[in-house]
């Protein structure tokens, strides 16, 4: 009979102070300490005939191509396994180090720092995985308070948590793969200190086991409409929220998965780069932008400043040489019938809802900042609101409508 098998590790992976924070155009100063650690998660389901799959989630902005190839070949080289068995996804933290992944995208200018990429690529690489015996189980469970659509408190969004459960032979809960949607953003750009956000705060509240955190479509979902403050104890309270969820539904009978090894898929997608409006178009955006500013400090305080951000944004992408196409790695990763869809991008939560839509998996789970990342992926609302995301975008809408068909079929294929 084949046994699933389970090495999981959490590495604290959090850099020193001293260097800038990635996530915010607003904030400039560089990190000043640690209000709670970054860490690498390694979760690796395999058997004794098949290398399976390899999950590392970092506590960044995002994983870019580049420091996905590393981290993927460094986690492949400590697990003996290659590197396309490896997926590397973002919790999408807006409060952890620029200098890992570098610029991604021009409305954040920020270099790679080798002293950081080289201590987080070492400490993937040196890990010591130990095997053991699992079942894995799967559950979902609604989450209400954590995050909502971030335009619209009644927008789209996903609030489904998805978990996969890895219990060893005694019964002991030894590690969570958990997806949920919504922006890691309890912090603002005032923040000048190293943070996973609420996804760190709920992997601590669901200790001893190791939590792996996939962010799901949350392109518009963030807490701008349930945070109740912007501090640690928010933080706090947000992820305890989700992981209390998460426990309520360990509690309870799950989907027993089979007792095989998670099969991954990969494609490549070509996607054309939109074209951008030209400088002065660019300008007169800014400057309409810039009249609706409110300046209060609430959630449509904070809309008018993000579009403001936006429009300078683009005015950046106007200046920027960007290549006419980008290619993006999907990937899909499944075990049983369950599905996960992994992208390089930050899909809004209808794309999100049409993907699992158009999925012939019966249970399907849509995964962002995954092995790369391409900036927002909009809707078309967006795109005519001219909202934040929409100005930003690489893609136009026929782009995005062709990177949903086109990852379907794939999925389905």
């Amino acid at each position: 009979m084949t046994e699933l098998r389970l090495a999981a590790k959490s590495l604290d992976v959090t850099p020193p102070p001293g260097h800038l924070l990635d996530g915010y155009a607003a904030r400039a100063d560089v990190a000043t300490g640690t209000a709670d650690p970054l860490r690498a998660s390694i979760i690796w389901l395999s058997t004794a005939d098949d290398p399976g799959v390899l999950w590392l989630t970092l506590d960044a902005i995002a994983v870019g191509c580049q420091l996905r190839s590393e981290l993927a070949a460094a986690a492949g080289a400590a697990a003996g396994i290659p590197p396309s068995h490896v997926v590397v996804s973002a919790s999408h933290t807006h409060s952890g180090p620029s200098g890992w992944t570098g610029e991604i995208h021009p409305v954040i200018p920020a270099a790679r720092e080798a002293d950081l990429v080289d201590a987080l690529v070492g400490a993937v690489r040196s890990v010591q995985l130990e095997t053991q015996p699992v079942t894995a189980s799967w559950r979902s469970i609604e989450v209400v308070g954590v995050g909502t659509n971030r335009h619209r408190r009644n927008g789209p969004h996903d609030n489904t948590a998805g978990i996969l459960a890895l219990h060893s032979a005694s019964g002991a809960l030894e590690a969570v793969l958990l997806d949920f949607a919504c922006h890691p953003t309890t912090y603002g750009p005032e923040n000048l200190k190293y943070s996973a956000d609420w996804p760190g705060a709920a992997r601590a509240a669901l200790a001893p086991a190791v939590v792996g955190f996939l962010q799901g479509a949350a392109g518009d979902v963030s807490p701008r409409f349930t945070r109740q403050g912007r501090g640690a104890a928010e933080v706090t309270r947000l992820g305890s929220l989700l992981a209390g969820r998460v426990r309520e539904a360990l509690a309870q009978p799950g989907l027993e998965l089979p007792q095989a090894a998670p099969v991954i898929r990969r494609t490549t997608l070509t996607l054309p780069v939109r074209n951008i409006p030209p400088a002065a178009e660019a300008a007169k955006v800014v400057s309409a932008a810039a009249s609706h500013v409110n300046g209060k400090d609430d959630p449509s305080g904070r809309i008018s400043q993000t579009r403001l951000d936006g429009a300078r944004g683009q005015a950046l992408m106007s200046a920027a040489l960007l290549p006419p196409a980008y290619d993006l790695s999907i990937s899909t990763v499944s075990m049983g019938g369950v599905c996960w869809i992994n992208l390089p991008v930050e899909l809004f939560a209808v794309h999100g809802a049409c993907l699992q839509a158009d999925s012939t998996h019966p249970i399907t789970r849509v995964i962002g900042y995954t092995d790369g990342y391409f900036g927002y992926v909009v809707d078309p609302c967006a795109a005519e609101a001219g909202t934040y995301e929409a100005l930003i975008t690489f893609f136009d809408q026929p782009t995005t409508n062709q990177l949903l068909k086109q990852t379907a079929d794939f999925v389905n294929s």
